[in-house]
């Protein structure tokens, strides 16, 4: 094809070409050459240029796997149409019934957010979400960026716009908002509710991380991170309401976070660590005081290991005291001990799932967690205590990008005084993924 096109463009141009020099013929040719080689990238589909220069692809297309310019920077579109249609058999805090977390559970009724007739439909689109990937070369290395938001703002009930991650990484730093360094994403299970296992580490914190070491299937990561202290004044605020609802988290510190990782054949393992400081003032008083800081620490051991064929195990075990920030549902980091002064709160969380994969177009996920806080003395009978949650799901996948399937669930929510609320849901959910 290139031999014909140039033989005919050199006949078409024959009778000017005899007249040139050599050096002119030569030029000449070189040019026809440029031209048929545009010509034969454009058939093959190559991927079209923005204005700045940036290749516009769509992930997973022809253009994207055959014809990528490493030189060039581009950009990678994606996200997700998601309805969620539940049925709650009991109910929950109306601000976040899109989802089911424990800690949202009713316990005393008339009075907690939630209560009323059992029974109630919600329809969602808040799992919906878009984002975009950047490619951008560079002397150091390939920088690439993050920037994804979904509907899910703070809350169930308000469907607004929310950033998830907004990251950068070039060589072995990064920077901005993703994955917190003290969590393992690739454990979480093949669910369809939002929020997912109550009892494991998930947060999405502001960091700066550096990555030592990433070759051979191992991953070392080292991170300081956005602090925050979830506090809970108990019974300072019986003794002295003003004094109660005057204090405050002081995030002096960052949080220092590191995690090693291994890869296999047989699934991946992570453990994580964590130390913080968990420190607290009263801006309305004198000199802020009372004012102090406890030390808050932890350990996050968490996998997945394959069975048969696509079918896998996923799980984890965290536990520490002053960490209940990180989990992905309930309790609080500092709270006053039997003399009202500050004490770090003891935590446990776990989860186990089974993945199961009948075939190309059936899947099914089930499993438990917890997340469970040792109460303090100086704590209030309505305390966080315990959180628990369970789901099984069947999924169907009819074509590519495409997933349906309805998911049973079930919470109970604990307090310090024993007092429990349970909630069970089915959930319908469609998703289109693009």
């Amino acid at each position: 094809m290139k031999s014909l096109a140039l033989l005919l463009a050199v006949t078409a141009f024959s009778s000017g070409a005899l007249a040139q020099s050599n050096e002119e013929l030569k030029k000449t040719v070189k040019e026809l050459e440029t031209r048929v080689k545009t010509l034969e990238q454009q058939k093959a589909g190559a991927p079209a240029t923005s204005e700045s220069g940036a290749a516009v692809v769509a992930p997973g297309s022809t253009a994207e796997e055959g014809s990528r310019d490493p030189n060039k920077a581009r950009v990678e579109i994606f996200g997700q149409i998601m309805l969620d249609a539940i049925y709650d058999f009991k109910r929950v805090d109306p601000d976040w019934n899109a989802t089911l977390r424990p800690s949202k559970i009713p316990v005393n009724c008339p009075g907690d957010a939630g209560c009323g007739k059992d029974g109630e439909s919600i329809f969602s689109i808040r799992q919906s979400k878009i984002g975009f990937r950047g490619f951008i070369p560079t002397s150091l290395g390939e920088l690439t960026t993050l920037f994804d938001m979904d509907l899910f703002n703070s809350g169930g009930g308000n469907t607004e716009a929310r950033v998830l991650d907004a990251w950068a990484e070039l060589g072995q730093f990064g920077a901005g908002q993703y994955y917190t360094v003290f969590m393992d994403i690739d454990s979480f299970p093949n669910t369809i509710d939002y929020w997912g296992p109550n009892g494991m580490v998930f947060v999405r914190n502001p960091q700066l991380r550096y990555t030592p070491y990433n070759r051979d299937g191992m991953k070392v990561a080292i991170s300081l991170e956005a602090p925050g202290t979830a506090i809970d004044t108990g019974k300072i605020s019986e003794v002295d309401p003003a004094l109660g609802a005057g204090v405050s988290s002081r995030t002096r510190l960052p949080d220092l976070i590191a995690s090693i990782r291994v890869d296999r054949d047989w699934g991946h393992a992570q453990a994580a660590g964590m130390i913080r400081q968990l420190g607290y003032d009263t801006p309305g008083n004198p000199d802020a005081e009372p004012s102090g800081s406890e030390t808050g620490y932890g350990i996050n051991l968490s996998g997945s290991f394959n069975t048969i064929g696509k079918n896998r195990v996923t799980g984890a075990i965290v536990f520490g005291r002053g960490i209940a920030s990180y989990m992905n549902d309930g309790g609080v980091d500092l709270a006053p001990d039997a003399g009202l002064a500050a004490e770090a709160v003891e935590t446990v969380g776990w989860f186990a799932y089974y993945d199961h994969y009948w075939n190309e177009k059936w899947s099914s996920s089930a499993g438990v967690s917890e997340h469970i806080q040792s109460n303090t003395d100086g704590q209030l009978p309505n305390a966080f205590k315990k959180g628990s949650y369970g789901s099984a799901n069947l999924l169907f996948y009819p074509v590519k990008n495409v997933m349906t399937g309805v998911e049973l669930l079930w919470g109970r929510y604990e307090h310090n005084d024993g007092a429990a609320g349970k909630d069970q849901r089915v959930q319908f959910s469609a998703k289109f993924t693009f």
